[in-house]
């Protein structure tokens, strides 16, 4: 409700005058026109008090109203149902990839510390940490459509399963990657020193129980913790990966909207954001109990 009030309130007192910001783009002389576009403020309610028009949004949005596009004079609702799918579904997969490439490389380099290895791997790490997706995306396409000839240009959104979403995947998994990678190695050089490990060890354990069942497990809980925020801020912050390739989600979405000055679709996706983002951190904290079950034990031990 805070955010929503915030927002609303940025919109509304440092937005300008949207009405004749829509004519503007439009072309013609009714932004000359003062009592016209006086008479369309007055039709749509723009000239009411502040907390008048809050008050209408915010029941609006309530009964799952969030309004009309100023530009493409269509509902909200309807272009986020398109848009929504696409990011959720590249985010998710960019997540799923960099856990499954993340978390074993980050692994390795621990268990084969100031190695060779672990040199190569921290370094490729911090390698693609320093590239940013504007600068990947159109490089990687040039490698693949115009040097190598291996591929077709990837723009456009045919599906998560087509071929063309896979070199965008990469892409924007390059940076969270290296985070996930740090991460994961920290963890687990910060487990191998633990007492139960070098148990573990001198009972005659084997090494590959000893990874998989006492050294992955507590590593996973911070790991996912991170997880979280970089499916967070994939869905909401793939703006430029989604201009780049042409593909459909909020990001792009959410720069036409800037740049066309549409605020009801600006705000809308402010709020599906914020609603993204509380729903993963949920996920992330019913995720605990489940990798560590020590987490839910101590829990139930504070609430008693």
């Amino acid at each position: 409700m805070l955010l929503l009030f915030i927002v609303y309130a940025l919109a509304f007192f440092g937005a300008g005058d949207p009405v004749r910001i829509m004519f503007m783009r439009g072309g013609g002389d009714v932004v000359y026109n003062e009592a016209r576009l006086e008479a369309i403020r007055d039709a749509a309610g723009l000239n009411d008090p502040f907390f008048v028009q809050f008050g209408r949004y915010l029941n609006n949005y309530l009964h799952g109203d969030l309004g009309f596009s100023l530009i493409q004079k269509r509902p909200i609702v309807d272009m986020i149902r398109v848009a929504a799918p696409v990011s959720i579904q590249l985010g998710l997969a960019t997540t799923l990839l960099i856990a499954l490439l993340g978390i074993p490389l980050g692994l390795i380099a621990a268990l084969r510390q100031n190695t060779w290895v672990d040199n190569t791997i921290v370094a490729t790490a911090q390698f693609f940490w320093a590239i940013p997706v504007y600068v990947a995306g159109p490089l990687l396409m040039v490698l693949f459509v115009l040097g190598l000839r291996i591929m077709d240009v990837p723009y456009g959104w045919n599906g998560l399963l087509n071929v063309k979403t896979i070199l965008p995947l990469f892409v924007l998994a390059f940076q969270p990657m290296a985070i996930v990678i740090r991460q994961a190695r920290s963890a687990v050089l910060e487990v191998l020193g633990e007492d139960y490990i070098r148990t573990a060890r001198a009972k005659g354990i084997p090494e590959r129980v000893v990874v998989l069942r006492h050294i992955l497990r507590p590593v996973l809980t911070p790991v996912v913790t991170q997880l979280g925020l970089i499916l967070i801020t994939i869905i909401n912050g793939a703006m430029l990966l989604e201009v780049t390739f042409g593909m459909p989600g909020l990001g792009r979405l959410t720069v036409l909207s800037v740049n066309q000055s549409d605020y009801p679709v600006i705000l809308a996706i402010v709020l599906i954001g914020s609603f993204m983002t509380m729903a993963t951190n949920l996920a992330v904290d019913l995720a605990y109990p489940v990798l560590d079950p020590r987490a839910a034990q101590q829990q139930r031990g504070g609430e008693g």
